[in-house]
């Protein structure tokens, strides 16, 4: 039993088509996936969503100050969505964009804290549309509900109509 929880743990590794070994992120990585943009992630979530080993992560944090995950119980760390989206933009410049650590550390300083509203707007942002999409979808549904009682109901009128004439006959 313990030996099977310890196996869905473990990143397996498997050969790709050119023969070079592939991680693949187990299962618990996995779970955050279906998760509301607004919620919290933990490291091994985000690390698997920017596809960096979680070591990475938490040098990063002691890179940049403005990274800054609540810590819980055995110093498990949560990220919030304002994290994650500043470790995004962070990603993109180190690894897209080519800048080094000092280098997004002096981008950082430079525009002065804009780097980090801009992840929170962004987050926010698709919070809120994630949030509308939800709406949209319910009241799509309330709508279908609606149109199908509407017609047993209009159904059970004609019906009652019916029913009225007879007893009046």
């Amino acid at each position: 039993m313990a030996q099977n929880h310890l196996q869905k743990q473990v990143t397996t590794t498997k050969t790709s088509s050119i023969g070079k070994a592939t991680k693949r992120p187990s299962r618990k990585a996995e779970r955050g996936h279906g998760k509301s943009s607004s919620a919290f992630r933990t490291i091994s979530e985000v690390a698997s969503e920017l596809g960096v080993q979680q070591h990475v992560l938490r040098f990063w944090e002691s890179k940049f100050t403005q990274v800054k995950p609540m810590k819980r119980g055995g110093g498990r760390r949560y990220y919030r969505p304002e994290d994650v989206e500043l470790l995004k933009r962070i990603h993109h410049l180190l690894y897209d964009e080519g800048y080094t650590i000092k280098g997004v550390q002096k981008l950082m300083q430079s525009s002065k804290g804009t780097l980090l509203q801009e992840a929170a707007k962004e987050s926010a942002s698709m919070a809120v549309s994630e949030d509308t999409a939800s709406l949209e979808d319910q009241a799509k549904v309330l709508k279908s509900q609606v149109r199908k009682y509407k017609g047993e109901l209009t159904s059970l009128l004609a019906d009652l109509k019916v029913m009225k004439k007879m007893l009046k006959v």
